[in-house]
């Protein structure tokens, strides 16, 4: 199937990823085109936290297993419910499946009680796959990138351009782990201090410094939920005593990027903030679930920032999961571009950088509903209207078109919810 392929030769454009993960299980569903466009229809996270088990032994526990076989038959019924052909989803496992001596029972036990076959990735075709990811969002595929993906169990870098890997690597460090050996540590400036040095010792021993230094890059990109969550708190002001939208993003300020300043800002506030109930509080009510491990994953980055020497970061809203769903739009289309439709990237920028995510979701939806009446009218070779022939025109890019009105219609929400669609439009005019 070539890439020129229309939407109706397409029989069906569904595909979910779902990512088993240190810290939770993510399902990602995606509307997706041979053309390189992405459009989100549903997300849906668990907190399985798997990396716990493997601090006090080497084996996903019984309970462990469990929870993750609960939360995959969920994600099983969404796929379901969305008609979703088998041939186009697929699970895999990163860091803790990965390391766990029991790896071959998991996978075992998830494929008779689940159904799903789970690919465990090696710590390359992780990286490999969270540059895919960072494509799909950043117009950055003519630049040399280093992509760095914080997860529970471990960190992977890696270094690509024009969709080729030049180099990666993966590293086990990750937010959970370290939590788990040094603990929460705010206020405690000793735990803090062993961290860093931990977490310094481990990434020369890998030798990563010299290797990105050999390969060298031109822009640093973050693409996991910690350096997000790190980015919405500088644009939050959390360093700062009073904080805006706690808990809830729709602001304009973000521009999707963090600078080393700003990052140290956000570390000190988390380790040296006290470590008293208000300031427990005041964590728990900004970062939620990710509270629990949001200091190691903050002192982490920032000792990434310094060792590499990077200046400014920018942040993809896109990962692993969309880069696993890149993978097999290239197995389904031939010739699959990485870089098509910068167009269509710019949009989904807009959506989510004035639209928190129950919005975002609505207007995927509404894109849906509409691209199926779209389809069902494309249909029909010519319309009438009280016996008047009407010439419509049902081309692809009339779609996009219906697509992109869909998921930006509500950002007007922003400024006001009075006449939002008019504010809709001047923002997008700007």
């Amino acid at each position: 199937m070539a890439t020129n392929t229309s939407y109706m030769q397409i029989p069906q454009t569904l595909f979910a990823s779902i990512d088993m993960g240190t810290s939770s299980f993510k399902l990602l569903i995606i509307r997706a085109y041979p053309n390189g466009k992405f459009l989100t229809i549903d997300t849906l996270k668990q907190p399985v936290i798997l990396g716990r088990d493997l601090s006090s032994s080497c084996s996903i526990s019984t309970q462990s297993q469990a929870r993750s076989v609960e939360s995959l038959l969920m994600f099983r019924d969404i796929i379901q419910s969305h008609n979703i052909s088998r041939d186009h989803t697929r699970a895999v496992a990163t860091a803790a499946v990965r390391a766990a001596e029991n790896k071959d029972e998991f996978v075992e036990c998830v494929r008779e009680k689940v159904g799903f076959e789970v690919d465990v990735l090696t710590g390359e075709q992780e990286a490999k796959f969270v540059y895919m990811g960072v494509l799909q969002f950043l117009p950055v595929f003519d630049r040399l990138v280093l992509s760095v993906d914080i997860g529970g169990g471990s960190t992977e870098f890696v270094i690509g351009k024009r969709g080729k890997v030049v180099f990666c690597e993966s590293v086990n460090l990750g937010h959970v782990s370290l939590s788990e050996k040094f603990g929460t540590c705010s206020g405690n400036f000793e735990e803090v201090l062993k961290m860093r040095e931990y977490v310094r010792m481990v990434i020369l021993e890998f030798g990563l410094v010299e290797k990105v230094k050999e390969s060298g890059f031109e822009v640093a990109v973050g693409s996991s939920g910690t350096i997000r969550a790190i980015e919405k708190a500088v644009v939050s002001g959390y360093d700062r005593d009073f904080v805006d939208n706690v808990g809830d993003f729709g602001g304009c300020k973000r521009d999707w990027r963090l600078s080393r300043g700003e990052l140290k800002g956000i570390v000190e506030r988390l380790c040296c903030g006290g470590d008293g109930e208000v300031e427990r509080v005041r964590r728990e009510r900004f970062f939620k679930r990710r509270s629990e491990f949001i200091v190691a994953g903050a002192v982490l980055l920032d000792e990434i920032f310094e060792l590499l020497g990077i200046e400014e970061m920018e942040v993809s809203g896109y990962g692993l999961g969309e880069g696993v769903v890149a993978d097999s739009l290239a197995k389904v289309f031939d010739g699959y571009d990485l870089n098509a439709n910068a167009r269509w990237r710019s949009v989904v920028r807009l959506a989510m950088r004035f639209n928190n995510k129950k919005r975002v979701k609505a207007g995927a939806q509404c894109a849906s509903i509409a691209k199926d009446i779209f389809e069902g009218l494309r249909k029909c070779d010519k319309l009438y209207n009280n016996q008047v022939k009407l010439i419509a025109s049902f081309e692809d890019k009339d779609l996009e078109y219906l697509e992109a009105a869909c998921l930006l219609h509500n950002i007007g929400h922003f400024t006001s919810k009075k006449g939002y669609h008019k504010q809709s439009c001047h923002i997008i005019m700007v």
